[in-house]
């Protein structure tokens, strides 16, 4: 393994920071979580057309870059940095690889090259707070039961002459208030014939609501998105095991996931550096005691040891054969990072860490909600040793 970065993803990372740098500051973030969409569209035109943000990670064939997974962690990084107010997450991270993955011909020629543009948003609804169930990240559920296995609850698909029609709800949809295609997991069958499927829902299809969520984390827009005999295209074949493909899907997410969590820890504790070296108390700089040395350096080990977990995730995920999948570690250990170094720089800044002028809790929020979402720490960790083999080593 060669763990230097190239001059194209050197070039990426620069390029981005300096972008984000520039158009989004803490008033452009506050502003943009405020918008009935959620994230800025200003922002997010300007990372497609300048950048190709949205397909760095999709083949040149469909308009992308033909960038690997390792790039656009890198580019998660530095959205992560700054809370980024876009859909890059629920567009590019989770629901493009699955058009690309399972979709048809004609499917990915025609969604992928408006995905690329920036022109197309897209989102994953999974049925209630089964995302990281359905990720295969916090268990592996082999019937999918997480879909609605039964009448009642969960999403449902049945055929109808012409098609499929839903029916159910999806709560906790990362973007799906204002996502231009919805992916959708539903449960089809009868028990013996029980299984999950995916389907394409566009926002205009009759039955179809779609109502913003209030969501801990701001910065991460959610809805409930309800299907009353919505008409619904599958994507791929019917014949297709979409678990699988969930489950990969869910390794490259989680190590996205995992950068992104690393450089929002690493911008809490610079901006936490440098305000202890100016803070005074008596006498001499906050930054100066070595309670407060040895509380940074902590964090410091800390935020080093989750963005190696990161990069090493990410480079596996981009080369499978290169042995277990590392991404659920990852996103473990980058989200105690990032609450470590969230909650020591509400601490370190004394009263104004505390109120809602100050930047820092949006950090810790970041990390309490993606652990509500993809998490907790303790499940990620014992599923990732669970699939390693790890307990079962320890036992004999």
């Amino acid at each position: 393994m060669d763990a230097r970065f190239t001059g194209e993803q050197d070039e990426i990372r620069r390029t981005l920071r300096a972008l984000l740098h520039k158009r989004c500051g803490p008033e452009e973030l506050r502003a943009a979580v405020d918008t009935p969409a959620g994230h800025h569209r200003a922002l997010w035109a300007a990372l497609a057309e300048r950048l190709g943000l949205p397909g760095l990670a999709l083949p040149e064939a469909y308009g992308g870059a033909g960038c690997s997974v390792t790039e656009l962690a890198l580019a998660c990084e530095e959205t992560g940095r700054f809370l980024a107010p876009t859909p890059l997450l629920a567009t590019a991270v989770l629901a493009a690889p699955l058009l690309l993955a399972l979709g048809t011909g004609a499917q990915r020629a025609e969604h992928l090259p408006r995905i690329s543009s920036g022109a197309l948003t897209a989102a994953l609804a999974v049925p209630g707070p089964a995302l990281a169930t359905a990720l295969a990240l916090t268990g592996h559920d082999r019937r999918g039961a997480w879909a609605g296995g039964g009448r009642a609850g969960g999403v449902q698909a049945r055929r109808a002459q012409g098609g499929w029609r839903l029916y159910g709800q999806a709560e906790q949809v990362l973007d799906g208030h204002s996502a231009r295609l919805l992916v959708v997991a539903a449960h089809a069958g009868g028990f013996a014939r029980s299984r999950v499927l995916l389907f394409l829902v566009r926002p205009d299809t009759a039955g179809l609501t779609r109502v913003r969520q209030t969501a801990l984390d701001a910065t991460r827009p959610q809805a409930r998105v309800q299907l009353r005999d919505v008409p619904a295209e599958l994507l791929g074949a019917e014949d297709t095991d979409v678990l699988p493909a969930l489950a990969r899907l869910g390794d490259t997410a989680a190590a996205c996931l995992a950068a992104e969590a690393v450089g929002a820890a690493d911008r809490v504790l610079e901006r936490t550096v440098e305000y202890v070296g100016q803070r005074e108390q008596f006498g001499r700089p906050v930054g100066s005691f070595q309670a407060v040395k040895h509380r940074l350096a902590d964090v410091y080990v800390q935020v080093q040891a989750a963005r190696s977990a990161a990069y090493y995730a990410a480079w596996a995920a981009a080369a499978p054969a290169a042995g277990e999948p590392a991404g659920g570690l990852a996103l473990a250990q980058a989200l105690q990072a990032l609450r470590r170094a969230a909650a020591e720089g509400i601490q370190l800044h004394g009263g104004i860490g505390f109120t809602w002028e100050h930047e820092a809790h949006l950090y810790f929020k970041r990390a309490a909600g993606d652990e509500l979402l993809f998490g907790p720490v303790h499940r990620l960790r014992a599923h990732a040793a669970h699939a390693a083999h790890v307990v079962e080593e320890a036992g004999t």
